[in-house]
Order: structure tokens, then C-alpha cells, then sequence
């Protein structure tokens, strides 16, 4: 029967799990650049784990001319949720070296994928209802026309090519991710060596 028990690799894998979650709260997540003519260095609203900053006051100041509401960090509940969440994912991915059991990683493996899906899920309503809920008084009004920026990759709104991608964050969850299925993975050697 095999073990249960992680390996040292596994083990020193989950220390920079951890790493990498506390690393998510001091850098942005995800970045929405906006190119136009007009602004040729671009505009970027950058989306940390407690606050949206970038280019913040001239995005808000454009979007009071199309109607969209102005975007503040007090606005969301989510940056009072993501730095407890992601605290706590550090301190777990550290309590699962003493724990030493593969099944409490799948375990959290696949309970972090499920909270990707719902943010994914979250951050589409966020967008669909900032760029659908406009004020019926807005100086410019384009009939039919919605300013929801993409989930991820590009769109052009009017005359703003709009970039949605993932920022330093971002990528951080993604090595978490990553190195969580490489020690599941090894740990239940699921792609085992082809004997010679």
C-alpha cells in the first residue's frame, strides 16, 4: 500500500506555496489597460487583494461621461474578504507540512480551484453590472452600446482598446496553482516512470 505521508520535495513545495500567497497581498492581481489616441502612454485600473488602484481618478472622470458608475475600493466586499482569504491559504499551505497527509493537499487543491471558478464568476458580474448599469443622463449616450470591459484579453469599447490580464498576483496564483498539482501529482504518482 502506498504511503500517505508527503515527501521532503512536497513538504518544502508548500513553504513557498505559502510565500506566494502572502506575496498576492502587496501586489496587483489584475490589470485592465486602456489604449486610445487620446492617451497614447495608456491607463491601466490595477485590482489588488484590498484596494483598486492605477490610473483610478481619470478612469472614474471618463466613465461619469458614458453613465458608469465611479469605481472605490469601500464599494467591494471582496477587498475585506481577499486579504483574510489569502492569509488564511498561507497559513494552511504551511499547517499541511505538520498535517503531512497528500489527501489534506487535493483536499486544498481543490477547494482553491472552486474559489478561482467563483471569483472568475464574481469578477464577471462586477464587470457586466459597471458596464451595463448606466446613467440614463450621461452626456454621451450610444444606444444598444455596453462598456464591459473582458474577463480576460481583449475588447474595444468605442474608441478604448481595453486589456484584461492577469498582473504579478495573478501569476502568483497561478505558480500556487501549478505547484499544487505538481504535488499532487508526484505525491499519488499519477504519471508514474516507464520502466526501460
Amino acid at each position: 500500500m502506498k504511503t500517505q505521508k508527503i515527501s521532503l520535495l512536497a513538504k518544502g513545495l508548500l513553504v513557498l506555496v505559502a510565500a506566494l500567497f502572502v506575496g498576492t497581498l502587496f501586489v496587483p492581481m489584475w490589470r485592465i489597460e486602456l489604449q486610445a489616441p487620446q492617451y497614447p502612454e495608456g491607463l491601466v485600473l490595477q485590482l489588488y487583494a484590498n484596494k483598486i488602484g492605477g490610473d483610478v481618478a481619470i478612469i472614474n472622470g471618463l466613465n461619469h461621461y458614458i453613465g458608469m458608475s465611479t469605481l472605490h475600493t469601500e464599494n467591494f466586499f471582496e477587498f475585506k474578504l481577499l486579504p483574510i482569504i489569502f492569509g488564511a491559504s498561507a497559513l494552511i499551505s504551511l499547517l499541511l507540512i505538520f498535517i503531512g497527509r497528500r489527501k489534506a493537499v487535493l483536499i486544498f487543491l481543490v477547494s482553491f480551484l472552486c474559489f478561482i471558478v467563483l471569483s472568475a464568476v464574481d469578477f464577471y458580474r462586477w464587470n457586466y453590472q459597471y458596464g451595463h448599469n448606466l446613467d440614463p443622463n450621461a452626456a454621451i449616450k450610444v444606444p444598444g452600446m455596453a462598456y464591459q470591459p473582458p474577463l480576460f484579453g481583449y475588447k474595444q469599447l468605442l474608441n478604448f482598446g481595453a486589456y484584461s490580464v492577469p498582473d504579478t498576483g495573478g501569476w502568483f496564483l497561478t505558480a500556487v496553482v501549478v505547484l499544487l498539482c505538481f504535488i499532487v501529482s508526484k505525491e499519488y504518482q499519477l504519471f508514474p516512470k516507464k520502466k526501460q
